[in-house]
């Protein structure tokens, strides 16, 4: 080496000597903000060369840090400070730096805005700090309105809705083993609750603006949670319904008679997406052609929605995801919801929400839903009803109890009745099985019963102790043209959760042992088919979390089915955040399910085609294996700053391969053949979105979706039918004044139809549908917040795209080509409708 870099090495070290020899100095600085981004803003502005540990308490609206002096001053500091738009105690921001924060960050008119705004909702989570600094979610946990004493509790993830009160009111945070405290909310934006582990509060700060629909970012399960602002979006009259601003999830009809309706996810059929009610096995089995229009829209509350398998604890049923659904519950003070809904095509629904506190302890609640098809539309003008006719009536009642002493529980039950009536406009039911008319007759008697009840230990809270348990029996007494479809089943299902630490809350575990029995009894036409399954089992799932910004959750069950046997479900969830605000999940896992074959394809049974369901005899049932797959998938979260506000651009890939398949063959025009895989079946699904707020009030959501999906039918390795390859979806939201407009626009690729080349030429089909638009629209107003009052209006579908010729030979239903159920596209024409919504505190 030569001399001179000797010269500038030792003076080097003679300089790094005399600026480390300056000691660092503790530093107090008056910053003015007013959230969560305010926080990570300031924070992030202030730690540049020579400063140390900035930390901006939103509270004291107070700067500590510390700082060499030989390297920056505090001069310096506070200028950065000030140009990133706040005002310190020293350095003024200039007005332009000011208005270039996000609105939620206006510290200078704080609650100007918000505390004027109608019917918005603060998201929050609540979570637990350990000795050690570390975090997790805390269920259960109570937070009322000191004003109002309106209250909600946080779900199984510590996160919590809330309709905002006055400007400037206090929350009242409360949750077994910890002292109550009353917390300042000074501005209506997101909050995070941390509660210490000297079991006080020991804080709570801003995280984000207002949501209608999030991402858990601290979970490592990939759950989006749409809540009631974002299904008010869109009429909503039903679960079916609860989609239309999601680009994740497609809901069809099954058919063009019966009006049963079908969701996708990831390119697959319902079937395979588990749906649960608040964690308990939801609409399934016989239910599952009309499940989805069971659920009163305005019943939920909120809706969890998982891509991949999930967690072991749900159950092994879920292959391409989860949806469960949160019904709204009672609050600390009365409160009575009323929803009624008209359309232009003579549909009517009213909905009645009831909840009741009866004392600290107890509240009950009543959920009553009703709606009426009285008109017989006919768009295509093919002589059939495109909505078949009828009522349905539902009802939920709840009863709660909560001491809040750690022990909870909860127990009610539900009823279904509903009844309709399809087919030719002339038919009626009197004519049922008439040969010279077509029609359809659906009656359907459904009860439940559930219960839960679960105990949290004062003294250790990480420790709880839960038992589910529901039950319901479903009657279905139905016919389709000349043939009768009549089931009935009895479910019984129960689960034990235990949850614990090991040695520290970096370790975590849930075990428990779950049942689950189903009987059926099912006749088509002249064959009848019964089938009693029980399946009893246990899981362990264990989450590690060494560090704030990785979590690892690995989960495996062990299931004995009484007639295919043991199996195994292994499960592995990852959750990494390399730098702040990028997200990145990596999932996997095994999921199986018994095919319900006549109940999952009673929309294929609404034509000519013949059943024929083709088993091996040595297995158990109609002679299929059960349905088999893995998946794996990825996704990245991305939080973002656009147009000077928050944003996020999400992107995802999940990949699902079956080992056993039951294939739902239509690839002949006469024939529903059924049959276990041969072959190859799998599903690649790549979905991006972005969200942002281009102007104040104004949501953007855009998303695009590429499916990839195959199965082997009678050899061959093709396209799904009816998956449409590539979707784009926009959705606009604006609020203003007590004014919200919503717009979405939804663009559909081709669909493959199957084969129907050997029909005679008039009642052949294309081989591919076309691609097309479909456009809703709402408007509402609040016309009186006290009592909450509010009328909507709105269109589906404006520019009235139809396919035609739904119905193949439907001038010949009693003929050898009648088919109602190659169905691709939308089956009525533009619709108005308008309703009124009343929320009596």
């Amino acid at each position: 080496m030569n001399k001179s870099f000797y010269i500038l090495f030792v003076a080097g070290l003679l300089f790094t000597q005399n600026v480390f020899a300056q000691e660092f100095t503790s530093l107090h600085i008056n910053v003015d903000g007013a959230c969560g981004m305010c926080k990570e803003r300031i924070e992030k502005t202030a730690k540049m060369h020579g400063v140390r540990n900035p930390i901006w308490n939103p509270s004291t609206k107070i700067l500590t840090l510390s700082y060499n002096p030989g390297l920056v001053s505090a001069e310096t500091i506070q200028e950065k400070i000030a140009e990133a738009g706040h005002d310190t105690e020293y350095k003024k921001a200039t007005d332009e730096a000011y208005n270039a924060l996000p609105d939620c960050c206006h510290y200078r008119d704080v609650g100007s805005d918000h505390s004027a705004s109608d019917n918005l909702k603060i998201n929050g989570i609540v979570l637990s700090e350990d000795h050690k600094g570390k975090f997790s979610p805390l269920p259960g946990a109570t937070i009322t309105w000191l004003t109002s004493g309106k209250a909600v509790t946080s779900d199984e993830n510590g996160a919590f809705s809330i309709h905002p009160e006055e400007a400037n009111d206090k929350l009242i945070v409360s949750y077994a083993g910890y002292t109550s405290d009353t917390l300042s909310i000074t501005n209506m934006n997101d909050v995070q609750i941390i509660l210490g582990s000297n079991h006080v509060l020991k804080a709570v700060q801003v995280t984000s603006a207002k949501r209608n629909s999030f991402i858990n970012t601290f979970s490592p399960f990939r759950t989006q949670t749409i809540n009631s602002g974002e299904l008010l979006k869109a009429a909503c009259c039903n679960l079916s319904e609860s989609f239309e601003t999601n680009p994740s999830v497609d809901v069809s009809f099954s058919d063009a008679v019966t009006g049963s309706k079908q969701i996708q996810l990831l390119g697959l059929s319902g079937i395979y997406t588990q749906l649960t009610v608040e964690n308990l096995p939801g609409p399934r089995g016989l239910a599952t052609p009309l499940g989805l229009n069971s659920i009163a829209g305005p019943w939920i509350e909120s809706i969890q929605l998982s891509k991949g398998t999930g967690s072991v604890v749900n159950g092994y049923e879920s292959i391409a995801g989860q949806i469960n659904v949160e019904l709204v519950r009672p609050k600390a003070t009365k409160n009575i919801y009323l929803n009624g809904y008209v359309n232009n095509m003579g549909r009517a629904d009213f909905n009645a929400n009831i909840l009741l506190p009866l004392n600290k302890k107890w509240s009950t609640e009543l959920l009553l839903h009703e709606e009426f098809q009285r008109n017989k539309t006919d768009f295509n003008k093919d002589g059939f009803r495109d909505q078949p006719t009828g009522s349905l009536f539902s009802a939920v009642n709840r009863w709660s109890y909560n001491d809040s002493k750690g022990l909870s529980f909860e127990f009610g039950g539900k009823m279904l009745d509903d009844d309709k009536t399809g087919g030719e406009l002339d038919f009626k039911k009197a004519q049922k099985f008439s040969s010279s008319v077509y029609g359809v007759g659906i009656d359907i008697n459904r009860y439940e019963g559930f219960a839960k009840i679960g105990y949290i230990f004062p003294k250790t809270k990480y420790q709880s102790i839960g038992l589910q348990i529901s039950g319901f029996h479903h009657n279905q007494d139905a016919f389709l043209g000349l043939r009768e479809y009549k089931g009935s089943q009895n479910n019984f299902y129960s689960n034990l959760i235990y949850q614990s630490i090991i040695k520290n809350t970096n370790h975590k575990f849930r075990t428990g042992l779950s049942f689950n029995h189903d009987g059926f009894d099912e006749t088509f036409a002249t064959s009848n088919f019964t089938r009693d399954e029980n399946v009893m089992g246990g899981y362990f799932e264990y989450t590690w979390q060494p560090v704030e910004k990785f979590t690892l959750v690995a989960g495996m069950r062990g299931d004995y089915n009484s007639l295919y046997g043991w199996f195994g479900t292994p499960r592995l969830n990852l959750r990494y955040e390399p730098i702040t605000g990028t997200i990145i999940r990596v999932s996997g896992g095994r999921g199986q399910r018994t095919a319900n074959v006549l109940a999952e394809n009673m929309g294929h049974l609404v034509s000519a085609r013949t059943l024929n369901i083709i088993g091996e005899p040595t297995v158990p049932g109609f002679g299929l294996k059960p349905e088999v797959a893995w998946n794996k998938g990825i996704s990245i979260d991305q939080k973002l700053k656009m147009f000077g506000r928050a944003g996020m651009i999400s992107i995802d890939f999940y990949r699902n391969d079956f080992t056993n398949q039951v294939v739902i063959d239509l690839e002949s025009p006469q024939s529903l053949n059924i049959y276990n895989l041969d072959g190859k079946s799998f599903s690649n699904s790549f979905q991006t979105e972005i969200s942002f707020i281009p102007v104040k009030a104004l949501d953007v959501k855009v998303a695009y979706r590429w499916f990839d999906v195959k199965t082997t039918y009678g050899g061959k390795l093709i396209d799904r039918p009816f998956t449409a390859t590539h979707r784009a979806f926009v959705n606009l939201g604006y609020g203003i004044k007590g004014w919200k407009f919503d717009y979405t626009v939804n663009f559909v690729g081709q669909k493959r139809i199957p084969f129907t080349g050997s029909n005679p030429v008039a009642y052949q089909l294309a081989t591919k549908s076309p691609s097309y638009i479909t456009m809703n629209t709402q408007v509402s107003k609040m016309l009186h917040k006290k009592s909450g009052f509010e009328l909507y209006i709105g269109a589906e579908n404006i520019t009235g795209y139809i396919q035609k010729h739904a119905i193949i030979a439907a001038d010949e239903p009693f003929g050898n080509y009648f088919d109602a159920s190659l169905i691709w596209g939308p089956l009525t024409e533009r619709m108005f409708y308008g309703g009124f919504r009343i929320n009596i505190r």
